[in-house]
């Protein structure tokens, strides 16, 4: 079988019958990415709000370490998960090497910048419109860094949400830390990679299709939640200014 029509007919056979391998990969990518997100999003929110929303010595050089985080490769982010959980490394006493631990750890560190620094720009527009009024009413770094933040919640939720695409459609961290073992590490990008190369196509090509859906589905609630704050603000205009 290694027609396109053949692997494509078996591959939406797979996806039709709900085929319980096909199902516990998918699964598996899902709680690993959802978990990194959450994980980056703790920190990397309240750290992006803070550098939107206060100026310090030293912050041009910190903004700029951390846009170069952003063009970091996930092999070179999986490289140094694997140091650090190796035997050898430093947290090796964990045991957490080739686990669901390993690989949270290396999407939330490949993610944490993401949403650092896109949170960081929407805090500092807003910090631009609004922050100097916000001062005014006696206002601290901390307490200007939550006003602004909560101001552009839904913006922040389209970074929540561009941040697990990223974490679900990486293969390179996961592959390296994760190991790739069936039943336990094997995700969706890893299995696409492993099964193409042992020639199964069908199966990495349903994967494929799922992987496929998941990204057209966040794209389209990043669509949805633009469309709908728009119709929100809109309202808010129209409840202030006489028709």
């Amino acid at each position: 079988m290694t027609t396109f029509t053949d692997s494509a007919t078996t591959a939406l056979q797979l996806i039709a019958s709900a085929d319980a391998g096909l199902l516990a990969i998918v699964s598996r990518s899902l709680a690993v990415s959802a978990t990194a997100c959450l994980l980056a999003c703790a920190f990397g929110l309240v750290a992006g709000a803070w550098l939107g929303a206060v100026r310090f010595a030293g912050r041009d050089a910190l903004l700029a370490l951390l846009n170069t985080f952003l063009a970091v490769p996930s092999v070179v982010v999986g490289l140094v998960v694997y140091l650090l959980l190796s035997r050898s490394g430093p947290l090796g006493f964990l045991g957490w090497l080739f686990s669901f631990k390993a690989m949270v750890i290396a999407q939330a560190l490949l993610v944490l910048p993401v949403v650092t620094a896109l949170t960081r720009q929407c805090v500092e527009d807003a910090q631009n419109r609004h922050g100097e009024q916000i001062t005014s009413l006696g206002a601290g770094p901390l307490l200007r860094s939550l006003i602004l933040a909560w101001d552009e919640r839904y913006a922040l939720l389209t970074v929540l949400i561009a941040s697990f695409g990223r974490a679900i459609s990486e293969v390179g961290a996961v592959m390296i830390v994760g190991g790739n073992i069936d039943g336990f590490t094997r995700v969706m990008t890893t299995a696409i990679a492993l099964e193409t190369s042992k020639g199964d196509l069908p199966l990495a090509l349903a994967l494929g299709l799922i992987l496929l859906g998941v990204v057209l589905l966040l794209n389209a609630l990043v669509g949805g939640l633009k469309r709908w704050r728009e119709r929100q603000d809109g309202a808010g205009v129209s409840d202030v200014v006489p028709g």
